[in-house]
């Protein structure tokens, strides 16, 4: 049952949010929605070995996909894929909450991290897009009658990134990268539904198996206590990475080092050696103009390092 239609259209180079018109829920169907690079792969992977019941390796792009994506599986494949598939099912989004259609029978996951994280692990798959990838974006803006050509290279300092990425704002016309602040915002506004999980990248990395049961108990899945141990090591960064030939097939074709690439570090922080002061104090007002406190501060520390009362103020 249709809870809440579509506030806004969202259609850039790289998503339209009118492709979700083409769904059809089903009960259980599991929404993993994210800024880009905020955890959302590891969210999914969570999700599947929680769906699954099984420490395996699945493909996870063609398992669980992109809905909004306009670059990469075409609209048509995704819903006949997703049509055909007999198991729960599991779905990405880069949207803001208020551009998708919320359903009664569907779950919905926020994956966050904090900005000068998120940005800084941004910059890396960024930089690293193939020129075959590069080229499926020029060729949509072409589709959409946009002559200007294709956005420059971004820059491989990662201070000169901040830079041009802090100075950016929500109507800026650049593939999502600007959208940050806009996202999150919108997630927050309506995190007391009760068919949406907020979680957080921080908390997965200090409790990953506290986590791990936060999300099964959302999802109402139980799993039995001799294969938890499993399944929770096979959501290790680690594990992921040693995998990542398995769980992203062909991801190469998007990234240069593929796998290995894209599951760069998994760490925080990396931004603490880069910026200056000044350079992280301009982050800090901006977010504090741009987001309401309890969201500042949860985006900043997680749940665990937040206020307790975060979440309801």
């Amino acid at each position: 049952m249709l809870s809440r239609a579509p506030l806004r259209t969202v259609k850039d180079h790289v998503r339209d949010s009118r492709h979700w018109d083409r769904y059809t829920p089903r009960p259980g169907d599991v929404v993993v929605a994210s800024f880009p690079k905020a955890g959302t792969t590891w969210t999914q992977r969570i999700v599947s070995l929680l769906i699954f019941q099984s420490a395996a390796a699945v493909p996870i792009m063609s398992t669980h996909p992109w809905l909004d994506c306009r670059i990469q599986i075409p609209i048509d494949v995704m819903i006949a894929m997703l049509e055909a598939q007999t198991h729960r099912r599991a779905l990405k989004s880069h949207l803001p909450f208020d551009a998708l259609p919320i359903y009664d029978e569907v779950k919905y996951i926020h994956i966050a991290r904090g900005g000068l994280d998120a940005c800084f692990s941004f910059h890396n798959h960024f930089l690293n897009f193939t020129p075959q990838f590069t080229g499926n974006i020029q060729r949509v803006a072409q589709e959409d009658g946009d002559t200007a050509g294709p956005p420059p290279p971004p820059p491989e300092d990662p201070r000169e990134f901040f830079l041009s990425w802090i100075a950016l704002h929500d109507h800026d016309v650049v593939p999502v990268a600007n959208s940050f602040f806009d996202i999150e915002r919108s997630y927050w506004t309506e995190r007391q539904r009760e068919n949406l999980l907020m979680v957080h990248y921080n908390d997965l990395k200090a409790d990953l198996s506290g986590e791990m049961k936060r999300i099964a108990a959302f999802l109402e899945i139980e799993t039995p206590p001799a294969l938890w141990s499993e399944l929770v090591e096979a959501a290790r960064f680690e594990t992921m990475k040693n995998e990542g030939a398995a769980l992203l097939p062909n991801i190469e074709m998007a990234v240069r080092g593929g796998h290995q690439t894209f599951l760069n570090k998994g760490t925080n922080g990396r931004w603490r050696d880069v910026l200056t002061k000044d350079d992280v104090a301009r982050y800090r007002a901006r977010a504090a103009a741009e987001l309401p406190p309890g969201l500042n501060d949860w985006l900043e520390h997680g749940r665990k390092g937040s206020d307790p009362k975060a979440m309801k103020d």
